[in-house]
């Protein structure tokens, strides 16, 4: 029996949607300008890289050829000779530009209503959200309260939050509420529990997630966000892939973010790691162990956490080239039958104004031994992934989606 086993390059967009115009987002395209960045020298950084984008692996996949597909914009980079993979790009239907909208629609589920979403302010969040939480929690009040980079609000407040004691609280482009505090001083535990109790209340606002920031670090300058960053989502409002999957008995392995992602539905174990290069080296230890039947999902956070919204093109680079360099690992533990898919949830342009995510196409790249390599085309919604996969699993047809797969 097959097994689904799915990396997410959170935030690699491909270029703009066609509905783009409506999120501000129109000439976005993070690969494409990425890769230019490179090949004219504007991605060069001593430490980090140097010189064109290298990512043999994911060309021969067919990253460049799709990626021109989508948006007919001159990629910098040699096409391959032959191509070892099935591969697309996929439209995004449901109405947000999110971790969980993207997440979820991939996995079957489009989300075709709108999440709650704060003003960019001061204020950002309604005056009695903020006093609810100040009187459960028994706060001596709040910092930030608008729309901000998290790290650089936390350089900002940082040295007045454990003054204080008050918390930061702050928003962006997403459905997100977000809480930055100090691991020692203001204690993780307890921003934990304050999250907890912000969930709770943002209910009413149909907000998608709240998330702990929390970080260390004793003044200006020397702040840094620690990996205990924790995803309080609200659980998808119907059946995902995840979830089938898991009803046959069979695992469903959420490595990563993912578990928080899907608050936790449908994933049977949860597997923590921080950074790139730890999710990947528990993705492959799964891939080796896993049995047959299951869905091993893993969510590569830093391309869109450290870079992405830090708006560093090198950074981005690197991870890229650093990500390509080690798909053999994972293209050589394939078994009979496996299917591996590379995708992204949404786009987050390194070189666009701002700090949010963008409205972009998403790659789709599928592989394994029974996969016929050559273009899939333009795909309508990001839920022919699931689609794809729940049939070669050989579980029902979910309701949304088409199969890309034969």
């Amino acid at each position: 029996m097959a097994r689904a086993i799915i990396g997410v390059l959170d935030s690699f967009g491909v270029g703009a949607a066609e509905d783009a115009e409506r999120f501000g987002d129109v000439g976005a395209n993070t690969f494409g300008h990425i890769a230019r960045a490179c090949a004219e020298g504007r991605a060069d950084e001593l430490r980090l890289r140097k010189g064109p984008l290298d990512i043999p692996n994911l060309m021969r996949l067919g990253l460049g050829r799709l990626a021109r597909d989508a948006t007919d914009i001159d990629i910098p980079l040699k096409e391959p000779s032959r191509y070892d993979a099935a591969f697309g790009f996929a439209a995004e239907r449901s109405r947000g530009k999110d971790t969980p909208s993207g997440h979820w629609e991939m996995m079957g589920l489009p989300v075709e209503f709108d999440w709650g979403m704060f003003p960019k302010g001061p204020p950002s969040f309604p005056a009695e959200l903020i006093a609810g939480l100040v009187e459960k929690a028994r706060l001596p009040g709040v910092l930030g309260d608008r729309h901000a980079s998290g790290t650089e609000i936390i350089e900002e407040l940082g040295e007045e939050h454990i003054r204080t004691g008050k918390p930061i609280v702050y928003t962006s482009g997403d459905s997100v509420f977000q809480i930055a505090a100090h691991e020692e001083h203001f204690g993780l535990q307890r921003l934990y529990s304050l999250c907890e109790a912000a969930r709770r209340l943002v209910d009413e606002y149909e907000v998608g997630r709240v998330i702990a920031r929390p970080f260390v670090g004793e003044r200006r300058g020397a702040f840094r966000r620690t990996g205990n960053r924790r995803d309080l989502a609200t659980p998808p409002h119907r059946d995902t892939l995840l979830d089938v999957n898991a009803r046959e008995g069979r695992p469903v392995i959420g490595i990563g973010k993912i578990s928080d992602i899907f608050a936790g539905r449908g994933v049977t174990r949860s597997v923590k790691a921080d950074g790139n290069a730890a999710i990947f080296d528990a993705w492959l230890k799964e891939v080796e162990n896993a049995p047959d039947g299951s869905i091993i999902f893993a969510n590569f956070v830093d391309f869109d956490t450290l870079y992405g919204h830090r708006r560093n093109v090198a950074g981005y680079a690197a991870a890229l080239e650093d990500f390509d360099r080690r798909l053999p690992e994972l293209e050589s533990r394939l078994r009979p039958g496996d299917v591996a898919v590379l995708t992204a949830d949404h786009g987050c342009d390194p070189t666009w104004p701002g700090s949010d995510h963008t409205r972009e196409f998403v790659p789709i790249i599928a592989f394994g031994d029974r996969v016929r390599p050559g273009p899939i085309g333009r795909r309508e919604t990001f839920a022919d992934i699931g689609q794809s996969l729940a049939g070669r699993l050989g579980l029902a047809p979910l309701s949304a989606g088409v199969s890309f797969l034969d």
